[in-house]
């Protein structure tokens, strides 16, 4: 599949419309000609940047059969960055799961489920996908802490367990009223998939995925507290090793930056399945932005080649916002 740079138009933003910037140069980041001085705003300096390195990157795993979809946008007024097939359906793995984020802090917002509500996960089908609950001795959390265990870490019981109290059916009817039509949560974290399961977790878009982080901190996600909340329970999220490993961030300890980064994100990985969105802003510029591969994982070659393009990726969005 070729990486055209920009395909068909997108459409609207169904979170919800990007937030427009109060800065006096944000215009310039919308690709407005100026006529003013020669020197260029720093924002406006940023929109100037291109993204060839990681093109070809792309350009490389899609001739070598991988599918592959990718969206940037600027926060700044919602302009396109770049885009290729990102409007193409994939399997993201545990990307998909941020709509359930949602549905579960929209739960707690309006009082169905209470955050303190202690879950045990005997009572939560298990799988040892990943994360570190099933390691614990505690058998019971709350679910506002078996909330951030999702975020943070990934942690499959974690994910299960709050799928298991807020029903599939609610995050089916949240995607839908977030307007997302090529998002679908399919079913839990299982070890083995059989032919009677569902053969992913979860499916979605470069674009939309960038949209819902986009909407996260616009706050345009179901409400401002619920976006609020689902940015926090991702801001601590420990993976940092794809399109974040440019950003020299602490994994463990990233949320208050001493160089000004703002970062949140979410990764996604299943056999032959790597995708990651999230935001990244710098004194530039700030953007929202998703990468999904999906590749033959036939050797640990093909396997680091899908992440290093995640990594030069990386590099180019660091120069466009810092």
């Amino acid at each position: 599949m070729g990486m055209p740079p920009v395909p068909e138009p997108a459409l609207p933003d169904p979170v919800g419309g990007p937030v427009a910037s109060s800065r006096r140069d944000a215009p310039a980041l919308r690709g407005a000609g100026r006529k003013g001085p020669k020197r260029l705003p720093r924002r406006a300096a940023a929109g100037r940047r291109s993204f060839t390195a990681t093109l070809r990157a792309l350009d490389e795993l899609a001739a070598s059969g991988a599918q592959v979809s990718v969206r940037i946008d600027d926060l700044d007024g919602g302009a396109q960055v770049l885009a290729g097939d990102d409007f193409v359906t994939l399997p993201v793995g545990g990307l998909g799961v941020v709509p359930l984020l949602v549905e579960v802090a929209a739960a707690f917002e309006d009082g169905r489920i209470e955050p303190l509500e202690i879950l045990d996960r005997a009572a939560v089908q298990g799988a040892a996908h990943g994360g570190v609950w099933q390691h614990l001795k505690a058998p019971a959390l709350p679910l506002i802490d078996v909330a951030m265990l999702a975020a943070s870490s990934g942690d499959a019981l974690a994910v299960n367990a709050l799928l298991h109290r807020v029903g599939l059916q609610a995050v089916r009817a949240r995607i839908e009223q977030l307007g997302l039509r090529r998002t679908a949560l399919l079913d839990r974290f299982r070890d083995d998939r059989g032919p009677d399961d569902a053969p992913h977790l979860a499916l979605s878009t470069a674009r939309e995925m960038a949209q819902v982080f986009a909407g996260l901190v616009n706050s345009t996600v179901f409400s401002p507290g619920v976006s609020a909340q689902v940015a926090e329970w991702l801001s601590l999220n420990h993976d940092l090793s794809l399109v974040a490993s440019a950003t020299g961030l602490d994994p463990f300890a990233h949320e208050n930056d001493q160089h000004g980064l703002l970062f949140v994100n979410k990764t996604g990985r299943a056999a032959g399945v790597r995708a990651e969105a999230g935001v990244l802003g710098g004194p530039r510029a700030g953007v929202a932005y998703a990468l999904i591969v999906n590749f033959d994982d036939l050797t640990i070659a093909h396997r680091l080649r899908a992440h290093d393009a995640f990594r030069v990726l990386g590099v180019e969005l660091m120069e466009y916002v810092y």
